[in-house]
């Protein structure tokens, strides 16, 4: 297994069902009277927020307390950093705290690949998002809600499943991670989006591209819609709300469009009404708060396995620290 979780491209084809099967292990901790395993006791975990996300944050922190770690939340509101201090600075004043890993969300992207790069943490560094760049343990999360739901085949893979990701495609991190993901798994990923929305080089990525959202919903067994990002848009990308809830939204005649068996997704917060509309995003097809149980059991696998698992893959630990507890 690798050291530190950057970028979903880190991962080859073992390693992502390594934390996969991991995660599917794990993901029973929840339902039990008592939600913790010995694992992590006495390891320290910080979250190094310089952006806010509720969401992530509490998912990191509930995955690491469920394996008895001790968790230390930072966030750069009310800190040092607000007083002018650099990430250089803050991560050595981590490390000499005994930080063990250091999970990271900036606005920057590129600053997680800084920090573990340029070593001021002895720990492992986890990306929790940066910029416009990746959120690798969000891309881990869906793959996961999709391959219980598509009835993968044996090998714990997506080989041939047809995934469509639909949205601001050009401010969204989600988006890249899945794309390495999803291909290092074998599905087949079309992306749709305003002409405005996609990034320079997307004809470089292992996707295919779509302007046209119903055409791209007949053969889906998932749909992805990604939340139109408007606190990073300084210039106007589409003409109103309305014109692109009407173009690229996914609503209830758009939804009976896609076959019986396929799940609609979105790695959230939502914007009702606009990128999803509220009937669909409360849908029985909807595994959207499904999505967030499962963040919990990745993000376990993806501690478990960087600072508590056993270095050949092996269960054996897994098994006996679940006795245990």
């Amino acid at each position: 297994m690798i050291k530190n979780l950057l970028s979903a491209g880190d991962l080859d084809r073992a390693d992502a069902i390594q934390v996969l099967d991991t995660a599917e292990e794990l993901l029973g901790i929840a339902s039990r009277p008592i939600k913790k395993l010995p694992t992590l006791r006495g390891r320290t975990v910080v979250n190094l927020f310089f952006e806010d996300s509720t969401r992530t944050r509490i998912s990191f922190e509930a995955a690491a307390k469920r394996l008895s770690a001790d968790v230390i939340n930072f966030s750069a509101k009310g800190s040092s950093v607000s007083k002018g201090e650099s990430l250089k600075d803050t991560a050595l004043t981590l490390q000499a705290m005994g930080a063990d890993a250091v999970i990271i969300r900036h606005p920057s992207s590129g600053a997680p690949h800084r920090l573990a790069e340029a070593r001021w943490t002895q720990g492992a560094v986890i990306n929790a998002g940066d910029g416009t760049h990746e959120h690798p343990t969000q891309a881990l999360l869906d793959a996961f809600t999709m391959r219980r739901h598509l009835a993968a085949d044996g090998d714990g893979s997506l080989k041939g499943k047809n995934v469509t990701i639909v949205g601001d495609v050009l401010h969204s991190r989600v988006v890249r991670s899945n794309v390495l993901l999803l291909d290092t798994l074998g599905a087949n990923v079309t992306i749709v989006a305003p002409p405005t929305l996609l990034p320079v080089g997307v004809d470089r990525w292992p996707v295919t591209t779509s302007y046209d959202l119903d055409a791209s919903l007949e053969g889906a067994d998932a749909v992805m819609m990604l939340r139109v990002q408007a606190e990073r848009m300084n210039a106007s990308y589409f003409p109103s709300a309305r014109e692109y809830s009407r173009r690229y939204g996914l609503d209830t005649a758009r939804m009976n469009r896609l076959p019986d068996h396929a799940i609609v997704m979105h790695p959230g917060p939502m914007n009702r009404g606009m990128e999803i509309t509220a009937d669909v995003a409360d849908h029985d097809r909807s595994v959207i708060v499904e999505q967030v149980t499962n963040g919990v059991a990745v993000r376990m696998a993806v501690l478990y396995l960087l600072l508590g698992g056993a270095a050949d893959g092996s269960s054996d630990e897994l098994s006996s620290d679940k006795e245990r507890a």
